[in-house]
């Protein structure tokens, strides 16, 4: 989106509150997304460890045994998966941001609504820009945070 000088507070506070909405989006897309990646591992965890050790109660077959054996190590595996990914973290990560951009969308479309287009503020709107990019700073940091450690937060 281009970027021109000189607004007036209300085309100010329409492009921040299209910033808000596109970034929104994008934080939508990356929360369903980890969301789907943390549940998938989950159900993949339940599902191993379930047959493993339905299997190793058949103890009498060598095969069977041996195969949930395989079971167990794979599980092992998979499960590590999720603390090297910290997809549920950036997914819970993602749902945090979006409350933030909603609840400052709102703030400034009730703003602009309630005040007359003559009478808007830009220090007002220049303070929720800034709230916009202290949320990007707080995901931004987190996330580094989740990806620097081998636990998720």
């Amino acid at each position: 989106m281009p970027l021109r000088s000189g607004l007036t507070p209300l085309e100010l506070a329409q492009h921040v509150l299209e910033r808000i909405e596109r970034d929104n989006a994008h934080v939508h897309g990356r929360k369903r997304r980890f969301r789907w990646r943390a549940v998938a591992i989950r159900v993949l965890l339940l599902a191993l460890s379930g047959m493993s050790t339905i299997i190793l109660g058949l103890q009498n077959l060598d095969g069977w045994t041996g195969f949930a054996f395989a079971l167990v190590a794979v599980t092992t595996v998979v499960s590590a998966l999720e603390p090297f990914f910290a997809w549920r973290s950036l997914w819970v990560l993602m749902e945090e941001g979006q409350f933030h951009f909603y609840r400052l969308r709102d703030e400034l479309a009730f703003y602009i609504a309630s005040t007359p287009p003559t009478e808007l503020d830009s220090a007002v709107i220049s303070a929720k820009f800034d709230e916009y990019q202290a949320v990007w700073a707080q995901l931004g940091q987190r996330w580094l945070e989740f990806r620097r450690t081998d636990a998720p937060g």
